[in-house]
């Protein structure tokens, strides 16, 4: 196969799957629609070429009507069987597996070969982690693909880092493909509509046989209003029921998964800090791409606040933390970051500007009294400070180097 004129790589991701080369599990890249998955296959094909120039690579693309004919998992085994080659390594790129019915019985009896080096996409959480769990118990790992980070952003588009490349990146997103247009809000915009009536249609309405889309998109435009706030199953169907939309607490929440499956929003769990527990009702919801949240409410000054918050929480899941809200009492920490079994605390706050504001926004920190990391990340350009041994990070600082 042909592969496209230019890459840019995307090296974290790249590093983290070349340990799993030409070994016996399925390496699948989950994420939502048009963050790259398709590329990054296309960058570990060119790394292997690299390492093995005539190296048999197998490629199906579930988007390509030279496909049409693989549908259910037999299809897939079959013409994968039919183009296998001995004497050595077979390289099987498989993109857009959600689309093949019960695929894992296909992928399961292909690693029977040892031979048979295995990379999966999909943009169905539930599908890949429930199937593959099921039926590729130990024989597959998963990576999450998001959309470009702000460093990503600043590679793909040649651009320094300084104030107005961060506001493009918040006001237009990560989405790879960006990159082929003017960052323009007229050209952006109709771009991501298209992306999001996607996700919509096809990864929610259509797989989950929704017979009207009205409710999920009413749902939507709350969660994109409302980013970052504090909500149960129960108070967003009293909010909507006000609003003249009758949704039920189960609806509510089959909707919410639904999205979440589709990668078009993330659900935080809260975390009792006091209680070493997690809370069994309320979330807050954060979106996986701010331009895409942007077209769905308008990118409005008003909401400076809750698009940093987006902002930090979408870099901590790229730099691979587990994230939750965090509570000791009444006292809220924005975001418990956890990896290697190690902790940082971070607090989100649009400005520091004097020292009752400091004061402030430290106070919960002051009341963790364990020793892990605790940062207040800021709208402000500040640098240098901190507020009784809590780092105060600018932050373009903070998704720069942390």
């Amino acid at each position: 196969m042909e592969l496209p004129s230019s890459l840019i790589d995307r090296k974290g991701y790249i590093e983290r799957i070349k340990p799993f080369i030409r070994k016996g599990i399925a390496k699948v890249l989950t994420g939502q629609r048009r963050v790259g998955k398709s590329f990054l296959l296309f960058q570990l094909i060119r790394h292997i070429r690299q390492e093995e120039p005539d190296a048999s690579i197998i490629y199906v693309n579930m988007e390509d009507f030279a496909f049409s004919g693989i549908r259910t998992a037999e299809d897939l085994h079959d013409y994968i069987s039919s183009h296998l080659c001995d004497g050595g390594y077979n390289y099987i790129f498989i993109d857009g597996i959600q689309e093949v019915s019960q695929f894992e019985k296909a992928v399961r009896s292909l690693l029977l070969s040892p031979m048979n080096d295995i990379y999966l996409t999909g943009s169905n959480a539930r599908m890949l982690s429930g199937e593959l769990a099921t039926y590729l118990s130990g024989r597959h790992v998963a990576f999450d693909v998001y959309s470009l980070s702000y460093s990503e952003f600043l590679e793909f588009h040649r651009l320094d880092d300084s104030d107005v490349s961060l506001q493009k990146y918040i006001r237009y997103g990560g989405l790879p493909y960006l990159v082929n247009l003017q960052l323009e809000d007229d050209i952006v915009d109709e771009y991501l509509k298209s992306v999001y009536s996607t996700i919509v249609f096809r990864d929610v309405v259509s797989r989950y046989n929704l017979r009207s889309s009205d409710f999920l998109e009413r749902l939507v435009r709350f969660l994109a209003d409302n980013t970052g706030s504090l909500f149960s199953a129960k108070s967003i169907s009293d909010y909507l029921k006000s609003q003249h939309t009758n949704i039920s607490v189960n609806q509510i929440q089959n909707y919410t998964e639904y999205l979440c499956n589709a990668f078009l929003i993330h659900r935080v769990e809260r975390y009792d800090l006091v209680g070493k527990r997690i809370f069994e009702i309320g979330w807050k919801f954060y979106f996986e791409n701010l331009g895409i949240r942007n077209t769905i409410v308008g990118y409005r000054i008003s909401d400076r606040a809750k698009l940093l918050e987006n902002l930090v929480f979408n870099h901590l899941l790229y730099r691979n933390y587990k994230v939750r809200v965090g509570y000791a009492g009444a006292q809220e920490i924005d975001f418990i970051c956890e990896k290697d079994h190690e902790l940082t605390y971070i607090q989100v706050s649009l400005r520091i500007d004097d020292e009752e504001t400091a004061r402030r926004e430290a106070g919960n920190l002051l009341k963790i009294k364990d020793n892990y990391p605790k940062i207040i990340v800021t709208g402000d350009p500040c640098t240098g400070v901190s507020y009784e041994g809590i780092r105060i990070v600018p932050v373009r600082k903070f998704l720069m180097e942390f």
